[in-house]
């Protein structure tokens, strides 16, 4: 049903406490909640996972802790409050004891296991339950903020978000003969880069090639300066294990995936610098299995992986259908022939972005001119919610 200009007003305070919250509540969702009564906030909070308490429970221990009355509150909530035993209690069980009045719910929990049961239990609580219209703006942002959480217990593999920087022309570098080992290329602007530090902090893990690593040797570090529960895990595909040991991104917090062909001595001095190594099968040309890579991290609780690959993986992962999620910076720069093609067997992004949903364009501002980010969504992360 549609919302009041109050109701508006307090899910969308909710929101910015999840906002406030990404990279600290996975593997569970993000979620914001907002007590209020008579008008006057009297508790607010969001699930930091390492805090255990859920947003729910953080906003009510508040209003106690201020001495208000939550009997008769509404609560706001971004995502249906859980109906089940985990780590916690039952949220909605809590706002029934708590006396609250009436819950207004930005979407419902993704889970399928448990997708509507809390909903059940605060109604028959007698709390009166008021659900955004589901393609709402209030609604639509709950969403976004969880949609690696929401495909994750779906589907029972990480959300996967494809990010390059690219051309004009479409190409993600220059030609190898004019490339210089362990120098990488800039084809965007400063504030593009620090909106691709934002994408970093947002995912639990960044993937690329050893291939990449070799060209541009980079740390693949979260430095957007934000808060995070968990270190950005850094995964790299290298199927014989030909990685440097002097390279930056070796060290603690690197997950290499490699195959039975890679050395067992290479693989002993990479633990020793801090590297996991973790043996998957191979495809059939030999390179790592994705879907092996996938199921690994899926088991280690990561949610959402970005993708910050060459030519080769970004084809590999878009031919295999693994590509969920798209975000293309484009500069003004053109490479011309014999550039680095941005994925093998596409043309061209132009093509992969007429076949993305949802499509977003935001402009950077570089010099004079601009770096533009093109972004939407290969499939939707809610379907069947």
């Amino acid at each position: 049903m549609a919302l009041s200009k109050q109701d508006d007003l307090y899910l969308g305070r909710a929101l910015e406490l999840a906002r406030d919250a990404v990279g600290l509540a996975s593997p569970n969702p993000t979620v914001g909640c907002v007590l209020v009564r008579d008008g006057v906030v009297i508790g607010e909070g969001a699930h930091r996972y390492d805090l255990y308490d859920h947003a729910e429970i953080v906003a009510l221990k508040q209003a106690a802790v201020s001495g208000h009355v939550v009997r008769g509150a509404t609560a706001y909530v971004t995502l249906e409050p859980c109906s089940h035993h985990g780590r916690t209690g039952p949220c909605a069980d809590a706002l029934v004891a708590a006396g609250v009045a009436r819950c207004v719910v930005a979407t419902v929990d993704p889970n399928p296991v448990v997708s509507g049961l809390g909903l059940v239990k605060l109604r028959a609580g007698e709390v009166e339950v008021v659900m955004a219209e589901a393609g709402s703006r209030l609604a639509q942002q709950a969403r976004r903020l969880n949609d690696s959480f929401a495909f994750s217990v779906m589907h029972g593999r990480p959300f996967v978000t494809l990010k390059a920087a690219v051309s004009l022309d479409g190409m993600l570098a220059p030609p190898v003969r004019e490339r210089v080992d362990r120098k990488p290329v800039w084809l965007t602007g400063e504030a593009a880069r620090f909106d691709v530090q934002r994408l970093r902090h947002a995912s639990d893990a960044i993937l690329s090639g050893v291939g990449t690593v070799l060209a541009d040797d980079p740390s693949l570090t979260d430095r957007s300066g934000l808060a995070r529960r968990r270190p950005l895990l850094r995964v790299i595909l290298d199927s014989e294990l030909r990685m440097p040991l002097e390279y930056a991104v070796v060290g603690d917090g690197l997950l290499l995936f490699t195959t039975e062909r890679a050395p067992v001595e290479r693989e002993r001095l990479l633990i020793q610098r801090g590297a996991k190594v973790v043996r998957v099968p191979a495809n059939a040309s030999g390179q790592v299995d994705l879907a092996s890579v996938l199921e690994v991290l899926q088991q280690r609780q990561i949610r959402s992986l970005l993708l910050e690959c060459g030519s080769a993986l970004n084809g590999a992962f878009l031919g295999a259908g693994l590509v969920d999620r798209v975000m293309l910076y484009i500069s003004e720069t053109e490479l011309g022939v014999g550039a680095v093609p941005f994925a093998a067997g596409e043309t061209s992004p132009y093509g992969l972005q007429e076949r993305l949903t949802s499509v977003g364009r935001v402009e950077f501002p570089h010099g004079a001119l601009a770096d533009v980010r093109i972004s939407g969504y290969l499939r939707d992360p809610w379907v069947g919610v």
